[in-house]
């Protein structure tokens, strides 16, 4: 049975999927090109723009950014303490996870500043054209704001896992996609407490949560992120394998359940 049957059953209006995998095919469920929105899968793509900043010399991981001892790598961590919502610090840095939209705010907004152009300029010259991301809109917050499809984020997800990636050097590909400031506990939107919450630069690091919305088969190093809006990206560096599915529906218990199981599907069919 394909993976892929399982979405038939999901209560949802409207659903686009996509696997990459180890050998680099690609296969795909209802529409690649069909747009929704990302909600918070918006945040890797804009943690790859930022990156490709800090590559240029445009910002630094760890020059001070807003409250007093917070920097870039804090805010692309959710390692700041800032409020999820508010510029304004909950705890020290490097305590915590709290999970801050405001974070990521701020840490587009210095990339803005330092390259004088608006960042939804800049994601676009610097992750959407080189990926041929036809589809690939900022239109709102860095957080949460933007547009795509299917075919868009399996085009990210390809570089990712490519050993000489066109976006990024592999090095920094790396450091992006390992755990930030070791252990530290926190919530993870939607299921509670981790201990520890492990979070990269602008990825959220599988490691040792339960629950989960990947699967339970996917690997300790897996890495992506879930929207509020029924999206998400994962990335699995051990199996070699990729997945991607965008919904019309917000997220909530249904996905809590479905999720794991589409994911422990296709990592059975590697």
């Amino acid at each position: 049975m394909n993976a892929f049957s399982v979405l038939s059953e999901w209560p949802v209006g409207r659903v686009s999927a996509g696997v990459l995998r180890p050998d680099g095919t690609l296969e795909f469920s209802g529409d690649p090109r069909a747009s929704f929105d990302l909600a918070s899968v918006t945040k890797p793509l804009t943690a790859l723009a930022i990156m490709v900043a800090v590559e240029e010399g445009i910002v630094s991981l760890d020059e001070p950014i807003g409250p007093p001892g917070v920097t870039m790598r804090h805010l692309l961590s959710h390692a700041s303490g800032l409020a999820p919502d508010q510029r304004r610090l909950l705890t020290e840095p490097n305590q915590r996870r709290v999970y801050s939209n405001s974070g990521i705010e701020l840490a587009a907004d210095a990339v803005a500043t330092a390259a004088d152009m608006d960042f939804a300029t800049y994601l676009a010259e610097a992750v959407a054209e080189p990926l041929g991301m036809t589809a690939t809109a900022l239109t709102g917050s860095p957080a949460h704001g933007a547009s795509s499809c299917v075919a868009d984020l399996m085009a990210v997800a390809a570089d990712l896992l490519r050993a000489d990636p066109l976006l990024l050097d592999r090095a920094t590909v790396d450091e992006m996609t390992s755990p930030a400031f070791g252990d530290l506990p926190g919530i993870l939107p939607g299921y509670g407490l981790q201990e520890p919450n492990e979070w990269g630069l602008g990825v959220e690091i599988r490691g040792r949560k339960r629950p989960h919305w990947t699967g339970s088969t996917n690997s300790p190093r897996t890495f992506g992120h879930f929207g509020r809006a029924g999206t998400f990206i994962w990335i699995d560096p051990d199996a070699r394998t990729a997945c991607v599915v965008l919904t019309d529906r917000e997220f909530g218990e249904w996905a809590q359940t479905r999720w794991p199981l589409l994911s422990d599907a296709v990592l059975a069919e590697v």
